[in-house]
C-alpha cells in the first residue's frame, strides 16, 4: 500500500494514533541539477570530514532519531512499516557516524528514479545537512530525477529547495517513476564525495 501511495504522490503521517494521507497542493522538492546549493559554511565543514557517511547500517536507529522530538508523526506503525520497506530494499538511510556513534542522518523511500525524503535529524552540528549532501551526490550519480521533500522548510530552501504545484509534481513523478526498474542499492560505506 505504501509503495502504491508513493507512486500516486501520496504519503502517510501518524498523528496521535491516526494515520493520515497527504498530497500537498504545493510540494517541496530539492533540485538534482546545478540549482542544488551547498552553503559555504557547510562546504568547509564537509572538507573537515567530521563524520563517516554510511548507508543503511542503522535504519531503525535513524528513524528513531528522527522521531526524537516533542511532536512526531513517526509512531510504531510508521516505524515498522518503513523498516519492512527497508528489508524489502525500498527504504534507505544516510547516516553520519563519529567515534561517539550515530550523530544524524535521514531516511526515505526510493522508487524508480524518485527518492521520497521522509525525515532527518542531528545530534551534532551539520550531521543532517552532510547526510543530505551525500544523498544528493548519490542520486545525481545514479541519474535520479526527483528528490521529494514533501513540504518546503526554510532549512531546505538554503539548499535550493523549491515548491512546485501538484500538477507539475505529478508530471515529474511520472517521468521519474518510468526511469528505472531495478531497486536502488546505495553504497554501504564511504565518505561524501567532494
Amino acid at each position: 500500500m505504501l509503495l502504491g501511495a508513493y507512486a500516486q504522490g501520496v504519503f502517510p503521517m501518524a498523528d496521535e494514533g491516526e494515520l493520515t494521507w497527504f498530497s500537498p497542493i504545493l510540494r517541496g522538492v530539492i533540485p538534482l541539477d546545478e540549482r542544488f546549493h551547498i552553503p559555504h559554511g557547510l562546504k568547509r565543514a564537509i572538507k573537515r570530514k567530521p563524520f563517516e557517511i554510511r548507508w543503511d547500517t542503522c535504519f531503525r536507529d535513524t528513524m528513531k532519531g528522527c522521531a526524537e522530538r516533542e511532536r512526531t508523526w513517526i509512531d510504531a506503525t510508521i516505524l515498522e512499516s518503513y523498516c519492512l520497506l527497508h528489508r524489502l530494499g525500498y527504504a534507505h538511510s544516510v547516516e553520519c557516524h563519529d567515534a561517539d556513534g550515530l550523530q544524524g542522518g535521514l531516511y526515505g523511500v526510493a522508487l524508480g528514479g524518485a527518492f521520497f525524503g521522509e525525515s532527518m535529524f542531528s545530534r551534532k552540528t551539520d550531521a543532517s545537512k552532510i547526510a543530505l549532501v551525500a544523498l544528493v551526490e548519490e542520486l545525481r550519480a545514479r541519474g535520479f530525477e526527483l528528490l521529494d521533500t514533501q513540504w518546503l522548510t526554510g532549512h531546505l530552501k538554503t539548499f535550493g529547495g523549491e515548491e512546485i504545484p501538484r500538477d507539475e509534481y505529478q508530471r515529474r513523478l511520472k517521468r521519474a517513476l518510468g526511469k528505472q526498474d531495478k531497486l536502488f542499492s546505495p553504497p554501504l560505506l564511504g565518505p561524501a564525495r567532494e
